[in-house]
């Protein structure tokens, strides 16, 4: 399992840090070396990072508690939003509004405003106002549907924040830590990791690297929610398995094809064993036969050549 972790970590890319010249001194204990002027991280401590994660997680899961999800960056917006859905927990993938938890109260307000503007597009209450009024709404719902759709399930506080790059996401840890809210994030060589409570060192702007890391934070959440681990996991092996199975299920029609033969060689073989002496016996009989033509053949010219000369 480890082993296969790391490998999965390697082939994603997580272990690439940013140049040497943009690089945090802090995360020093987290760098293993640096090649081409670019720090590369210690998968060692990366793996650290994340099975500690998961394990906070897991036991976050199973106390029923929230775990908000917040990546605003080009790279982790998609990837936040789908494995937070896949585990049912909000999420932040547009943009962090300010007082998100410091001002929870009036952010739900906000998303009973949002509740409403949905209720009035549904209903064709909508057309009692005016082209430019109905505009205005529409204008207004999908603002606030990007930035607060994410978080409606959040009836509570959560107990603890999944963030990518603090640096980006400077204002959901400070917030989380005025509220003494748990942290955890997928931290690069230019990040502080002091800022954060459970730092995983790795490569935060690589979608191959966010994806994989994030997928194994949203399979803890949901083994901590259902006791059950996700059987997805092994799906990446599932098509290397069958590639190498697949020639070996093409060929195995052609193999009884040429079983019957085999099967009714020995048959023949019984049967021609008692004229295979005969056969071979023969052939070389045939064979001296054949080799002596040619011998008597050759005087016969010669004897054709002596016969004028004797006429003569």
């Amino acid at each position: 399992m480890a082993e296969n972790l790391v490998k999965d970590l390697i082939t994603a890319g997580v272990h690439f840090g940013h140049r040497t010249s943009r690089w945090n001194p802090k995360m020093a204990p987290y760098i293993y070396a640096k090649k081409n002027q670019i720090h590369v991280m210690d998968i060692r401590e990366t793996v650290r990072g994340l099975l500690r994660a998961k394990k906070y997680l897991k036991r976050v899961a199973e106390g029923g508690s929230l775990i908000l999800f917040a990546g605003t960056k080009r790279q982790a917006s998609g990837i936040i939003e789908r494995e937070a859905a896949r585990c049912g927990m909000p999420f932040v993938s547009e943009r962090w509004l300010g007082g998100t938890l410091t001002n929870f109260r009036t952010i739900r307000n906000r998303l009973g405003r949002l509740e409403e503007l949905e209720a009035l597009r549904a209903s064709d209450d909508i057309n009692q106002y005016s082209k430019k009024m109905q505009s205005s709404l529409n204008r207004e719902f999908r603002k606030m549907y990007r930035n607060l759709n994410g978080i409606r399930t959040m009836n509570r506080m959560p107990e603890c924040v999944v963030v990518v790059d603090p640096n980006k996401e400077k204002n959901a840890i400070r917030e989380a830590k005025a509220l003494g809210i748990a942290t955890i994030a997928l931290i690069d060589t230019d990040c502080d990791p002091d800022t954060v409570d459970l730092p995983i060192p790795g490569n935060d702007d690589g979608l191959r690297s966010i994806e994989i890391i994030f997928r194994h934070l949203a399979d803890a959440v949901i083994e901590g929610k259902t006791g059950v681990a996700p059987v997805h996991e092994e799906t990446p092996a599932a098509p290397v398995v069958a590639a190498t199975t697949a020639p070996a299920v093409e060929e195995a029609p052609a193999a009884p094809a040429e079983e019957p033969a085999a099967e009714e060689a020995p048959a023949e073989e019984a049967v021609a064993e008692e004229t295979a002496p005969a056969e071979e016996a023969a052939a070389p009989v045939e064979e001296a036969t054949a080799e002596a033509a040619p011998a008597e053949e050759a005087p016969a010219p010669e004897a054709a050549d002596d016969t004028p000369a004797e006429e003569g």
